[in-house]
């Protein structure tokens, strides 16, 4: 009797504090898990569809890239709004709506028969899904009592790496045995259960009304930031400054962020706090956060097409690679619990340490590179991103105050985002600009003239003589230089790696705060 006297005072002291039962708490969690998954589990899915994304949209490289970057950038705009959708619908509703939408969006992508079609359903795919995480975290935190916190933090946290481990090895497993668009409709299931279960589960709040959006500051930022987007990604093609069109969203994006800074400073409630730069650790935390999201998904973005077009791997091995990623992470976030115990800049340091020994390896690769290397490398990459997140958002906001916490969280994920999506297209157009330079260059040398040619230890089994031969050498110079555009894109993010290191470093003593 003693002993179970103590369980059941912790059971009524938890049904007072949160006015729920243990098995509806369970279930809550098992569907907010599922709901929050969906984001990851499509990002990393769509990396590995890419290639035949292209090919059934007779798309270029940097076209089908739209799919990623606009997605990504769509989670960004719309992720500072969950704030105020909550307050203006409630919480149980902006969720349950959140995945409803999320879900409907992804089938459409499937469904999608022209590039504009998918472009168009990925943005609304992201914007609609944004709330999703942060509202998923936030449920559970005021579901479960403080004392359970640690634990379903860490179940959310796990769940969360784990179920994009397994997405993409099961899709690039279904695109390969049907297409693409199975990838997209295997989601659709999960998302059907999280809704209903969510909306049996989840408890009725009120809304609060009492938020109120800065519409001058959200319209500015998001038209800044989109026309900046359509610059990167369409710059190479249209002959970047040359083109009207590219110079006139560029004055749109200086302008537009001109007003949201202005008006930013002057409000008296503006949509994002830009005197929380004032903290030196706050400040830097940002500029790591933007690099961090800029090798985020980047080589998820960029090995599918290369190892499918140039280096002939089927689509169920690259999804093995990209779910070696995700292996990665889960391992990199175990090791950051022993490396939280020391001073976070160590823990940063290794992180971006090892992603600059990733880019390294990276730029060795050619276009016979074997499985194992690139499941190797993945993972080096995924326990970078592992080990880098905790100390990263320790240090961030080690002296935010608690009533600015909120905000300060927005914009950290908003900059992590706007870094992946602006980093994606830096890289494609690296790509399609070296890949063309570089093929003029090489094809300068096929001619009569060069004596080189002449030498059969130097032609092998090449035959200048057909028309036939010319076309499979043509296809051969085409994939080199297409290795060589590669990489350079891997330099640019070796680079982007290393140049955080001395970033850490400025960092000052994380300070305690309750």
């Amino acid at each position: 009797m003693s002993s179970s006297a103590p369980t059941a005072d912790a059971i009524a002291a938890d049904s007072e504090e949160k006015g729920t039962s243990l098995g509806r708490r369970v279930l809550i969690l098992v569907m907010v898990v599922l709901g929050s998954t969906l984001y990851a589990t499509t990002l990393l899915i769509a990396s590995t569809l890419l290639p035949q994304m292209q090919g059934t949209m007779s798309a270029t490289q940097d076209e089908i890239a739209w799919a990623m970057t606009f997605n990504i950038l769509a989670t960004a705009v719309a992720t500072p709004m969950t704030g105020w959708l909550s307050a203006r619908f409630g919480r149980r509703e902006t969720m349950i709506w959140s995945v409803f939408a999320f879900t409907f969006t992804t089938f459409m992508c499937g469904l999608a028969d022209s590039l504009e079609t998918l472009i168009l359903w990925r943005v609304l795919q992201g914007a609609l899904g944004a709330p999703v995480i942060p509202l998923s975290q936030t449920i559970l935190l005021d579901t479960f009592p403080k004392r359970q916190q640690g634990l379903v933090t860490s179940i959310f946290g796990m769940a969360v790496v784990i179920g994009p481990v397994i997405g993409p090895t099961v899709g690039g497993m279904l695109s390969e045995l049907y297409s693409w668009r199975w990838a997209f409709y295997m989601i659709v299931p999960v998302g059907v259960i999280s809704f209903i279960g969510l909306r049996f589960t989840l408890p009725y709040d009120r809304p609060t009304g009492r938020v109120s959006l800065d519409w001058t500051g959200f319209l500015s930022l998001s038209v800044a930031i989109a026309c900046v987007q359509l610059v990167l990604s369409r710059g190479q093609r249209l002959d970047w400054f040359d083109s009207t069109e590219i110079l006139i969203e560029t004055f749109v994006a200086v302008l537009a962020f001109w007003i949201f800074v202005a008006h930013s400073l002057t409000a008296q409630r503006p949509f994002l706090n830009l005197k929380l730069l004032l903290d030196r650790n706050y400040a830097i935390g940002l500029v790591l956060v933007l690099i961090y999201g800029m090798l985020n998904f980047t080589p998820m973005v960029l090995l599918p097409p290369l190892l499918q077009q140039h280096a002939g791997f089927p689509d169920a091995l690259i999804g093995e690679v990209i779910a070696a990623r995700g292996i990665g992470a889960t391992i990199g976030f175990f090791l950051a619990i022993f490396v939280g115990r020391m001073d976070p800049r160590i823990g940063l340091i290794g992180g971006f340490a090892l992603q600059t020994i990733s880019g390294v390896w990276l730029m060795t690769f050619d276009l016979n590179v074997d499985m194992t290397t690139l499941m190797l490398n993945s993972l080096v990459q995924g326990i970078a991103i592992g080990v880098i997140w905790v100390p990263l958002t320790l240090v961030t906001f080690s002296n935010v105050s608690a009533a600015n916490l909120a905000e300060g969280t927005a914009v950290y994920h908003l900059l992590r985002n706007i870094g992946s999506s602006f980093f994606i297209s830096i890289c494609v157009a690296e790509i399609v600009r070296a890949t063309s330079a570089n093929y003029s260059r090489m094809v300068e040398l096929v001619n009569p003239f060069n004596k080189a040619l002449a030498l059969p230890w130097v032609t092998g089994g090449w035959d200048f003589e057909t028309v036939q031969g010319l076309a499979r050498l043509s296809k051969e110079i085409g994939r080199q230089s297409a290795m060589l555009g590669y990489i350079n894109a891997f330099g640019l993010y070796t680079a982007c790696s290393l140049m955080a290191i001395p970033l850490i470093l400025l960092i000052g003593r994380r300070a305690r705060r309750a």
